[in-house]
């Protein structure tokens, strides 16, 4: 039996019946876009973030896109960000008709390196995206505090990061807006695609639901500024909504995975060793995925294959190699430390419903094949 990166299914076995009333509910509401479930689970993501705001979208991408489309980002800006991300945050400020502008990230968080961000800021720079990667935020203060020197507004990517904190205040509420994705293997999940984007400014809403509705304000077929079709759908959102009441202990279950990972591998870890993840004094960390770094990684992941464990890479290719942004003109070696991280670093299995003993057998083989090298 092949053990995966991530599953489902014993969750799904354990909250079937809730999941399978939630979409009973939605059936049965007589309204199935944009009705109660959908303004429901605005509210009460919002309210768990303690923003005042929330629009729920289609997918994590639009949620970029729209938020920053909200924050007034279009074509001829520039927004600071990461290449060691999901192509979807570059996507993002692609489609917005801005140009992505990277930093290099640290090599001990993966994270965004702050140090670099002033040295790349230009009079075209209007934004700074900062993605919370792996299930730990970026150090948002000297962030925060650069985009207010410069009046450069602030995106959060929170894909990666349902309920993680930083120095006590959670992911989202550090800059203008917030998106998030609730794409399946998600630490807050959906059974489909799903998107949010949070903020407390009444006016950045306003954009957020006026863009995520073809651009229309309120009255059908009025369209105020040419949008989109990116709208939550209802039995999503009902399901969000029951499984946003378990995300605390999602992200118990998951850091207790997390701390049996390190128990067992931690004596690997050294000098051309195994590399775990490392979590930022003030962090909370919700590991989204479990990434570990070693220089051996491609003939370790192929080793484990024999005995029937399939990893994951989080990511082989950095954006700014990608022949879609080739124009952007990062030669190989712009970025060095994103471009090492591509060929060292892996994912083990992480989600809540990991047993122990499917755990030891991925440590046991991982520690197994190490032996060997």
């Amino acid at each position: 039996m092949t053990t995966r990166v991530w599953d489902y299914l014993t969750e799904y076995a354990k909250e079937k019946d809730d999941i399978l009333d939630a979409v009973q509910r939605v059936f049965g509401s007589g309204q199935l876009v944009l009705g109660e479930s959908v303004r429901g689970f605005e509210a009460e993501f919002a309210a768990y973030h303690g923003l005042a705001h929330g629009t729920g979208v289609d997918n994590g991408t639009d949620a970029l896109t729209i938020g920053l489309q909200a924050l007034g980002i279009g074509p001829g800006d520039e927004v600071v960000t990461v290449s060691n991300t999901a192509a979807p945050t570059v996507v993002a400020i692609a489609a917005t008709g801005a140009t992505p502008v990277f930093v290099d990230v640290r090599a001990d968080d993966f994270l965004i390196d702050v140090d670099q961000v002033a040295g790349v800021i230009t009079e075209r720079t209007r934004a700074i995206l900062p993605v919370h990667l792996y299930g730990q935020c970026a150090d948002m203060a000297p962030l925060t505090a650069l985009a207010g020197r410069h009046g450069l507004k602030i995106l959060e990517d929170c894909a990666q990061a349902h309920g993680a904190r930083h120095h006590g205040r959670i992911a989202g509420t550090m800059g203008d807006a917030a998106a998030f994705s609730f794409y399946p293997t998600k630490v807050l999940g959906a059974y489909g695609d799903g998107g949010a984007v949070l903020t407390d400014d009444a006016e950045v809403d306003r954009n957020l639901k006026q863009l995520r509705y073809y651009g229309m304000d309120k009255v059908y077929y009025v369209v105020r500024s040419p949008g989109q079709n990116s709208r939550l759908d209802e039995v999503q959102a009902e399901i969000l909504r029951r499984k946003l009441t378990r995300l605390d202990d999602y992200i118990a279950g998951r850091n207790a995975v997390a701390r049996r990972y390190e128990q067992r591998l931690g004596d690997l870890t050294g000098p051309g060793g195994l590399q775990l993840p490392a979590t930022n004094p003030g962090n909370t960390h919700v590991f989204y995925v479990y990434v570990v770094r070693h220089p051996q990684r491609d003939r370790i992941i192929e080793a484990l294959r024999e005995y029937d464990i399939a990893l994951n890479i989080s990511y082989p290719w950095p954006v700014h190699t990608m022949s879609g942004f080739a124009h952007l003109g990062y030669a190989r070696g712009s970025l060095p430390v994103t471009e090492a991280l591509a060929g060292e670093i892996f994912s083990l299995p992480m989600y809540p419903s990991l047993t122990e003993s499917d755990q030891d057998r991925v440590i046991d083989a991982l520690r197994s094949v190490l032996e060997t090298l």
